[in-house]
C-alpha cells in the first residue's frame, strides 16, 4: 500500500497534525488488520453511535474495555478449554482478542452490554458549547461602546457614522 504524503497540507492547516499522524498509522497493509471478532459500527442518531461485535461464547466477565485518550480498546479473554476435551469439529472461535478503535474528539463511551452473543458498545459525541454552531446577529453588539473606549485613549472624538 502506498504511503500518502501530507506535507503540503501542513502549510495551510493549523492543529491537524494529530489527524495526519492518525491517517499515516492507519495506512498499514490490509493483511495486518485483525479479522476477529467481526463487528459493525452503527450510527443510531445524529451524535450517537454503536459498535456491535460478534462474540459468541464470551460472557460479561470475559471483557476488558478501556478508553485512553482517544483510543477505545476492547479485549476478550477466554480461558483455555479444559484439558481432555475432544472436538470432532471446532467452528466457534473462542480465542482471546484485542480490537482497537480510534475515537474522534469529544466522542465518549456511554455503556456496554452483552446480549445474545453480541457485545454492544454505545458512544455519543458531545460537543462543548463553544464548538456548537451559533448565529451572530448583525448590529446586536454595542459597537459605540468600543468606539468610545478607543476615543478615550486619543484626544479626538469622532461622531458615529450615520
Amino acid at each position: 500500500m502506498r504511503q500518502t504524503d501530507f506535507a503540503p497540507l501542513y502549510r495551510s492547516t493549523v492543529g491537524f497534525d494529530r489527524l495526519f499522524q492518525m491517517l499515516d498509522n492507519m495506512g498499514g497493509v490490509e493483511g495486518d488488520v485483525p479479522s476477529f471478532p467481526p463487528y459493525d459500527i452503527e450510527k443510531v442518531g445524529e451524535n450517537s453511535y454503536r459498535i456491535v461485535m460478534a462474540v459468541a461464547g464470551f460472557g460479561k466477565d470475559d471483557f476488558d474495555i478501556e478508553v485512553k485518550e482517544s483510543a477505545l480498546t476492547v479485549k476478550g479473554n477466554k480461558p483455555e478449554d479444559a484439558e481432555g476435551t475432544e472436538y470432532l469439529h471446532r467452528g466457534i472461535a473462542k480465542r482471546s482478542f484485542e480490537r482497537r478503535f480510534q475515537l474522534a474528539d469529544h466522542v465518549q463511551v456511554t455503556g456496554a452490554d452483552v446480549v445474545d452473543g453480541l457485545l454492544y458498545i454505545d458512544l455519543v459525541r458531545e460537543l462543548p458549547e463553544r464548538m456548537k454552531p451559533r448565529r451572530i446577529s448583525i448590529g446586536a453588539g454595542d459597537n459605540r461602546q468600543i468606539e468610545a473606549e478607543a476615543n478615550a485613549d486619543g484626544d479626538k472624538e469622532t461622531a458615529p457614522a450615520a
